[in-house]
């Protein structure tokens, strides 16, 4: 997220660095950028403005950032999110690196958000990393799950979400180290589920167990094996069974007819009222579906272990998490990487500059960013970026 001084010109949109040459030779301005983002979003700019200030510092000038709302606050598409004002030749460089890093954080952010308040009793871990195209897509992902998961806390009283899964990334949810227990591969590596329980236990023993069920396709069978094995730890509460169950089949025991049967037992009020076919499938669909974490609440506790935890994951969108409010799945823990920008055209951040040396102009079209700017002026209504906490 910091690329080095030198670098720059590397990633940086040709235009600009033309434009730099010509305000080097032809003298320096004082300019006003706005930047703004064409759908709603949740404001997400702390990365932006470290690194801007950062280059700033290492290039002895200072930019003057003025940010129009507060971090994780709603912002409406087209309004403007912050200004940048400073040095032409310092800042015409900049544009292309600064936009990445508020667009996506911003997207990420509200879909955070939103997943985490209609699902406020559910714990949510980041499990992005895979989806990133590299780390500093990781960074910009996991800044934005922290920052509306904040929101919604502060909100809704979410618990929202309690880590992600890599070290490089996880103090942003005030952890030292990613979380998570075991991929698919250590299943097959130790010939069972019940064997790679007992192999990730002997080698983390004070550690409480998340079980992957779904590898045989067995997740029934397979959970109240793992749940037989670990008394204790089902008992108290230290024990986990992870449903992660492909779109392509139903859960062991179910299928649509049964999946039907298993929420109207239980919540009636879902199959009823679903409006398209999408949300059908959540519902009763293949996968992870309500039905099918109804069905494995059900089978565990009527086996007497009412305290094994469920995970789930699997496409946990925006829009499969709302149908798991409708259904009040009974899912403890929700792994997603869902959260991360549906379509990436969303995420594209756009600046224009809309005063020089003081005097507003902008281009044809652009003229709302130069209305806010302009209050501002005459009121200095300037609203700073909360520090990240340590």
């Amino acid at each position: 997220m910091q690329p080095e001084l030198n670098a720059i010109p590397q990633l940086t949109d040709k235009y600009f660095l033309k434009s730099k040459e010509v305000v080097r030779r032809f003298g320096d301005a004082r300019v006003t950028y706005g930047v703004f983002m064409r759908r709603p979003v949740t404001f997400a700019p702390r990365l932006a403005v470290d690194w801007l200030n950062a280059v700033a510092q290492a290039r002895g000038t200072s930019f003057d950032i003025k940010l129009n709302f507060k971090e994780g606050s709603w912002v409406g598409a087209g309004d403007p999110m912050l200004y940048i004002t400073g040095s032409f030749f310092h800042l015409v460089d900049l544009e292309t690196i600064f936009l990445q890093k508020i667009g996506a954080a911003c997207v990420a952010a509200y879909n955070a958000y939103t997943v985490c308040s209609d699902l406020p009793k559910v714990a949510f871990l980041a499990m992005d990393a895979r989806h990133c195209a590299g780390q500093e897509m990781m960074e910009l992902m996991a800044y934005g799950a922290s920052v509306g998961s904040e929101k919604a806390k502060k909100k809704v009283g979410a618990i929202g979400f309690v880590g992600n899964a890599t070290d490089a990334t996880a103090h942003f949810f005030g952890q030292s180290q990613g979380l998570g227990t075991m991929p698919h591969a250590l299943i097959g590596y130790a010939g069972s589920t019940v064997r790679a329980a007992e192999m990730l236990h002997e080698a983390f023993p004070e550690e409480p167990m998340t079980v992957l069920v779904d590898y045989y396709g067995q997740e029934i069978t397979d959970a109240l094996e793992v749940c037989r094995r670990f008394p204790d730890l089902a008992a108290a509460g230290r024990l986990g069974v992870r449903l992660d169950t492909h779109g392509g089949r139903h859960v062991e025991g179910l299928d649509m007819a049964q999946s039907y049967a298993v929420l109207d037992r239980n919540c009636p009020q879902a199959i009823r009222g679903y409006r398209t076919e999408q949300e059908l499938r959540y519902l009763i669909g293949t996968g992870v579906s309500a039905a099918a974490i109804w069905y494995m609440r059900e089978q565990l506790d009527k086996a007497g272990f009412r305290k094994v935890k469920i995970v789930a994951s699997s496409g946990f969108s925006p829009a499969k998490c709302r149908m798991m409010a409708a259904s009040e799945a009974p899912v403890d823990v929700i792994g997603t990487g869902s959260y991360l920008p549906e379509k990436w055209s969303e995420t594209y951040a756009t600046a224009d500059i809309i005063a020089y040396d003081g005097k507003p102009m902008v281009k044809l079209g652009r003229e709302f960013l130069t209305q806010r700017w302009e209050e501002m002026q005459r009121t200095a209504d300037i609203v700073q970026v909360e520090p990240e906490k340590a």
